[in-house]
């Protein structure tokens, strides 16, 4: 074969062919992101409160990843001003479950993890209640976490209930300088309530709000 035409017709199809590799290998990434969004959007819209587990324990890696979940929330001024107490002894658990009221769900969580926010690490001044802010969203981070491992959980509030926190200081120690914010029992579900749609446009404002509507 006459090799001046072989290169024309390398140099016809070499083109067409690297082309078609590169298209599938972008919408092969593109698929990807697509699933990826998807899944990301899916467990945010159908995490839900959980209550009530089966006793099943949770491995410590998964523990460890949804810390690091948390830890992996924005914090102002990158102070990361809080601290998570993990508590899966079975008897703090029960004593737990005996004086917090509103701790019906906690006796068969695998278990418990109360956010805290660390006085010493938080910003000076009037600054300091971003706190609340920083443990909230790492907070809520876990609890996608949870979600994620198939696993259920639900936010029980600690501060700012004068007895709810002197409740958590006494029964775990907890020193002056943490401040529990939370206590979110975990575990596997033994319960499987509909996530609420709680979408409401009428709860978006855009822009300003014009002078007669403001009250």
């Amino acid at each position: 074969m006459d090799l001046k035409k072989v290169f024309r017709i390398i140099s016809i199809v070499l083109p067409i062919v690297l082309a078609i590799a590169l298209w599938k290998v972008l919408a092969s990434q593109n698929e990807a992101q697509v699933d990826t969004t998807q899944v990301v959007l899916q467990t945010i819209m159908e995490r839900t409160s959980i209550r009530a587990y089966d006793g099943r324990p949770v491995g410590q890696d998964t523990i460890e990843s949804i810390l690091r979940a948390g830890m992996a929330a924005p914090t102002a001024m990158n102070r990361q001003p809080w601290a998570f107490i993990v508590v899966d002894d079975r008897e703090v658990i029960r004593e737990l479950a005996d004086s917090m009221p509103m701790a019906r769900m906690l006796p068969n969580a695998a278990f418990l993890i109360i956010p805290c926010g660390d006085r010493t690490k938080m910003i000076e001044g009037p600054g300091a209640a971003f706190w609340i802010n920083d443990v909230s969203a790492a907070s809520e981070n876990m609890l996608i976490a949870i979600k994620a491992y198939g696993l259920g959980a639900v936010w029980t509030g600690g501060y700012p209930s004068e007895e709810r926190v002197a409740i958590l200081r006494s029964v775990l120690n907890i020193p002056d300088k943490f401040i529990p914010l939370n206590m979110i029992p975990v575990g596997h579900p033994a319960e499987s309530p509909e996530p609420k749609n709680k979408w409401n446009p009428d709860n978006v404002y855009r822009n300003k709000f014009a002078a007669d509507t403001i009250r």
